[in-house]
């Protein structure tokens, strides 16, 4: 069964794992519509470490694929106008407005899963700022009982 392990996840609550690993994770299967959206990168589960199903599904990882997507924004104005202080406090803007950029999704096969994933500074295309994320690890997992539970089934 193909699993998807998002990098939050990991990063949050997450124990890195390898290839031969035995691992016991709470997953939860994706609905028709989240299969239709493209959600999990063509995984039937996803691993949910905050209120998953309350009898994890234990399996041996089989293989190990990263999710790289790059994602556009724009750049900063070179010379931002003043600010002005309300009570002492400058406000700014925060964020890039990440945007995915089609066709950029690849799949790196891997030992192992890291606890943090890299961004990369791609430079700039077109006039926009472009990152190279790290999404999650796509997961071949041999489960002796292959069904992970349906939505909201917290068995």
């Amino acid at each position: 069964m193909r699993v998807f392990y998002e990098n939050w996840q990991m990063e949050c609550c997450g124990t890195p794992f390898a290839v031969g690993d035995e691992v016991s994770w709470p997953l939860v299967a994706y609905d028709a519509e989240g299969v239709r959206e493209g959600h999990g990168y063509g995984a039937r589960a996803w691993v949910e470490n905050h209120g998953g199903p309350d009898r994890p599904a234990v399996g041996r990882v089989h293989a190990v694929d990263l999710v790289h997507e790059e994602y556009s924004f724009s750049l900063p104005d070179p010379a931002p106008e003043p600010v002005e202080p309300r009570d002492g406090v400058v406000f700014r803007s925060t964020g890039r407005g990440l945007e995915p950029v089609p066709g950029t999704l690849t799949l790196e096969p891997s030992d192992s899963c890291p606890k943090w994933f890299e961004e990369v500074d791609r430079g700039t295309v077109d006039g926009l700022g472009r990152v190279r994320r790290t999404r999650g690890a796509l997961v071949t997992l041999d489960v002796p009982d292959a069904t992970p539970p349906q939505p909201g089934d917290h068995r």
